[in-house]
């Protein structure tokens, strides 16, 4: 009997530097970078780079919450993001580059909304935690040549991922196992 799974939806600035921290990790199926929570059927990168489709870029994640469960993606989620920087990710400003965790049930709503309690209380940012938690909604894969970066185009994704300032902060706040 095949065993079922689950999506999990992150936003976390750009799709690119979000792939690699949850891919070929035991019971993660896949990790497709696209679009969602905007008000455009099939947007475009340049769309959704203009600031005027409402959509994140973002990562939807299929697992098998038995061997990966959601509380784990979670605080893997965390640990690329700066969750108190409301107008962007890093070097990537505007709508499209926030932070979003949206989630697919209640139990994902609940989880999600305990995680960033916990995150929030545990000191380990001095500034308040902004990263909304949404009703997932209609996601759209990103173009091919976007789906698994890191993979495709190594250099320019490890020079993206250290210019843009993520790996530096990534490093700074959860230590270097986690700066990717």
């Amino acid at each position: 009997m095949e065993e079922k799974h689950q999506l999990a939806t992150f936003a976390g600035g750009c799709f690119w530097c979000m792939v690699k921290p949850f891919d070929e990790l035991p019971g993660i199926i896949s990790v497709l970078s696209g679009y969602t929570g905007g008000i455009v059927e099939n947007p475009t990168y340049q769309q959704v780079c203009s600031d005027t489709t409402g959509h994140y870029e973002a990562v939807q994640i299929a697992y098998h919450p038995d061997v990966f469960p959601y509380e784990k993606l979670l605080e893997l989620y965390w640990q690329q993001i700066d969750p108190t920087d409301p107008g962007g990710q890093f070097y990537d400003r505007g709508q499209s580059y926030q932070t979003a965790i949206f989630y697919h049930d209640e139990t994902q709503k609940k989880l999600a909304e305990e995680s960033k309690k916990t995150l929030q209380e545990s000191g380990r940012f001095n500034r308040p935690i902004v990263t909304p938690i949404l009703p997932a909604q209609t996601f759209y894969p990103a173009e091919d040549y976007h789906q698994y970066y890191y993979k495709k185009n190594r250099a320019h994704y490890q020079s993206y991922h250290i210019g843009s300032g993520r790996a530096g902060f990534i490093e700074r706040h959860w230590g270097d196992k986690n700066a990717k």
